[in-house]
């Protein structure tokens, strides 16, 4: 089995962990679109901070327009249709040049990199810096995705990390 060496393996390891954030993606996006209502509801509740509790001081950053909720949330899922479709393209450029020469393989890997960014920034800027510091989402009684989205952001930002530096040579 002369393929089999570390170089092969770490490659072929970078095309799976790509996959398996554009799987998670596409699952985001299947519950965002078959549960719409559900999920413009849930953000619509932070948006509104309607049921958050000890933070009357900052009550007046509530946004009630009902527009504004499914705009906002229609731009998540902009962002995660982006993210999503440059993993699933990323992991494919990925695979189609698992034998090819360092470069070639390394420039291979700019639509999962441009993937993981649109990732961060949804997750960092939508959910942890606007809908938890801005709407204290972690104040609410029902509607706190904090942890959830700590972990994405955990995921994704270890994979680029690995995705750009880790050798492949």
């Amino acid at each position: 089995m002369s393929n089999f060496t570390t170089a092969t393996t770490i490659r072929r390891s970078k095309v799976l962990i790509v996959l398996m954030a554009a799987i998670f993606g596409l699952t985001t996006l299947a519950n965002n679109l078959t549960d719409y209502a559900v999920y413009a509801e849930y953000i619509g509740r932070i948006l509104s901070m309607s049921d958050t509790h000890d933070n009357e001081s900052r009550k007046h950053r509530g946004i009630t327009s009902t527009l504004f909720h499914h705009r906002f949330y229609w731009a998540i899922i902009t962002l995660e249709v982006i993210f999503t479709f440059s993993l699933l393209y990323g992991s494919w450029q990925l695979y189609r040049n698992l034998k090819a020469p360092r470069n070639e393989f390394n420039e291979s890997k700019k639509f999962a990199i441009i993937g993981f960014v649109t990732a961060l920034f949804v997750y960092h800027v939508f959910y942890i810096t606007i809908l938890n510091e801005w709407f204290d989402m972690d104040y609410s009684q029902q509607y706190d995705a904090f942890r959830w989205a700590q972990n994405n952001i955990e995921y994704m930002f270890l994979a680029l990390i690995y995705l750009t530096v880790a050798k492949d040579s």
